[in-house]
């Protein structure tokens, strides 16, 4: 069986609720053809926006067609919303919640569900993750890599990490609003380059912050592989090793919480995944495809197959981590 890690949605009837009790937020789909749509959501223009996003039947048929049996569900990175009105967010945080907990409901056997929570406002979106998880039963936690332009190891985000610690949480960390966006304008730097980049520094910041250290039941997966954090950990605990400056919040030393993190497989590259296993070992990635988006990857399972020969290694990559990490049957 292939869980799917990393998948997101987005449907009419969720767009439309928002549309009627929050309309400042409300997101514009344009279809453009059987195929994909534009999405329009404050100062964000997704194009295209694939119909897998809102078109449930089409899902179904590329999880066929992909070789994916279950798909972890979660809000798109645009309805983040933290640069928005606090309280606006938060209520779109709950439809969405609400919407993919239905989903869920509806349909156990195919999907396994995600909250998101407006960030900018932490007490309140603490209280929105615990409702996820106790009423709505949601399984884990989208958010992005930066709350405003401010990072993770944001002190007032200690809120929600104590609420993520203490259910152990599943959380995927996804890039969003990109550092140096006005240097990559060209050739769609801003994902190639800017997403990664996005990640790493997330990741860094977990990691030289504490968070990772005095939150350690919270399970953090790093989105598209892990952004350059594999390639570049020798890095981070030699900079920790010879300079004072990433020492004076990490307590211990960062190899404790770089070992904690989990990483998605989305390399786009058989030789690069296995070296991310190599790195990081089997049962800290999991298999994701960032369905729908063109820069996800529809061959995943693939190249899983093409990364190891070893039974053991896929079964985990695919199902077994999922299983796990989801309390998934």
């Amino acid at each position: 069986m292939v869980i799917d890690a990393h998948t997101h949605v987005l449907s009419e009837a969720m767009i439309a609720q928002i549309a009627r009790e929050v309309p400042s937020l409300a997101p514009k789909l344009t279809k453009m053809s059987d195929d994909h749509g534009v999405l329009e959501i404050l100062d964000v223009r997704q194009n295209p926006f694939p119909r897998g996003a809102w078109d449930l039947e089409r899902r179904f048929a590329d999880m066929a067609r992909q070789g994916s049996d279950m798909h972890v569900i979660c809000n798109v990175p645009h309805t983040f919303l933290y640069e928005a009105d606090a309280g606006a967010a938060a209520t779109v945080a709950e439809i969405q919640n609400e919407a993919i907990a239905a989903l869920v409901a509806a349909h156990p056997d195919r999907f396994i569900g995600m909250a998101t929570a407006a960030m900018q406002d932490p007490v309140s979106a603490a209280a929105t993750l615990e409702r996820a998880v106790t009423v709505h039963g949601l399984r884990g936690v989208h958010i992005g890599s930066n709350i405003r332009g401010e990072n993770l190891d944001d002190p007032a985000l200690d809120a929600v990490w104590d609420v993520m610690d203490r259910h152990a949480l599943y959380v995927l960390v996804h890039p969003h609003k990109v550092v140096a966006a006005g240097r990559m304008k060209s050739y769609y730097l801003t994902n190639l380059i800017g997403n990664p980049l996005e990640t790493t520094i997330a990741a860094a910041s977990l990691v030289f912050g504490g968070v990772i250290e005095r939150f350690p039941n919270i399970r953090f997966c790093l989105s598209h592989g892990g952004g350059f954090v594999p390639y570049q950990a020798g890095r981070f605990r030699h900079g920790w090793a010879v300079r004072p400056e990433p020492k004076s919040r990490l307590k211990g030393d960062p190899a404790d919480s770089i070992d904690r993190l989990l990483h998605d497989s989305i390399t786009h590259d058989a030789a690069t995944l296995g070296f991310l296993l190599s790195q990081v070992g089997a049962a800290r990635i999991t298999y994701g495809t960032d369905y729908p988006f063109d820069m996800g990857t529809e061959t995943g399972v693939a190249e899983v197959m093409a990364a190891t020969a070893d039974p053991a290694t896929r079964a985990a990559v695919l199902e077994g981590n999922a299983r796990r990490l989801f309390q998934a049957g």
